[in-house]
């Protein structure tokens, strides 16, 4: 019988409704996860006290090169550039939140995202740009400061033109990373911290931001 690739695991499991799980805590790091290599579901659950994961069995890293993670926000947008190559776990290059004032108008932030991005893309190789969806909010003004600051991010990386642009929703962003939809910010933060094998703590922002690269290099097939 044929195995089934890295896709259509994905697609069977969101099509089934995702996966509900309790969090736990838990506690070592995994270190190092070689791109290309196959690392054991169970391992990435002790790394970080993560539920089960979807693709069951195991998990296979099969991007290449170097992706930019952006979860957006008008006052705090966080960038993480990971990057990806064989017979090497994924890097971390370089993490910022971009933090701009209340006292500074929308205009200014939204030029504060947009400068921040093109400097991430001017100073390396990016390969692809991964950003986190706006999830539902019920404040009408809310949700059209968050899609303005997406769109000073997305308008960044189109006038650099090298680098492809991906959207993902947060519940597939927590699937990938984590196995679970639903998981906690701070779960989110420490899977991602294994899976880098990081030695500090990341930002809030630069954590998503980099969650949202892993999920993009986990999920994507060229």
């Amino acid at each position: 019988m044929a195995t089934k690739n890295v896709r259509q695991l994905w697609a069977a499991k969101l099509a089934a409704g995702g996966m509900a799980a309790k969090a736990e805590r838990g506690g070592g790091g995994l270190g190092k996860l070689p791109v290309g290599t196959v690392v054991p579901v169970s391992a990435l659950r002790a790394s970080a006290g993560s539920a089960p994961h979807p693709l069951e069995g195991a998990m296979r890293v099969g991007f290449s090169g170097q992706v930019l993670g952006i979860d957006p926000s008008l006052r705090g947008t966080g960038l993480a550039l990971v990057e990806f190559s064989p017979g090497r776990g994924p890097v971390l290059l370089r993490c910022r939140t971009v933090t701009v004032p209340p006292k500074k108008s929308m205009a200014c932030a939204l030029g504060e995202i947009s400068m921040a991005v093109t400097a991430f893309l001017r100073d390396f190789q990016v390969r692809h740009v991964a950003l986190e969806q706006t999830i539902y909010v019920q404040n009408f003004q809310t949700a059209q400061i968050l899609g303005a600051a997406r769109g000073a991010a997305i308008a960044a990386a189109a006038v650099q033109g090298h680098a492809e642009v991906w959207e993902y929703a947060p519940l597939r962003v927590k699937q990938a990373v984590v196995g679970a939809g639903r998981a906690s910010k701070e779960q989110m933060a420490r899977t991602v911290m294994a899976l880098l094998g990081h030695g500090r703590m990341l930002a809030s922002d630069e954590a998503d931001a980099a969650g949202v690269a892993l999920c993009h290099a986990f999920t994507w097939r060229g």
